[in-house]
């Protein structure tokens, strides 16, 4: 099952359960739409697989099945600042 991270690991930004902009490797990295398109071109800095959009939770589910507070914040040389 999907842990739902939180926020991005490059930007720090806050994703929520149910944001349409958070994008995941196959290992569940997790970067915000920005990051993921301009800043690491649609490819994971960690494991170099496709970054997609995660899919959202229903509202039932996520209630029985909460997304994770760890926030994860990773220095990979596309996200210096």
């Amino acid at each position: 099952m999907l842990s739902l991270r939180p926020n991005c690991e490059c930007c720090d930004r806050d994703l929520s359960p149910e944001s349409l902009e958070a994008r995941i490797c196959t290992f569940e990295c997790t970067f915000c739409a920005d990051c993921a398109d301009n800043r690491l071109g649609g490819v994971c800095p960690g494991c170099s697989g496709e970054l997609v959009r995660r899919p959202v939770r229903p509202a039932a589910k996520l209630a029985r099945f909460p997304a994770s507070t760890a926030r994860v914040v990773k220095n990979h040389g596309a996200c210096a600042a």
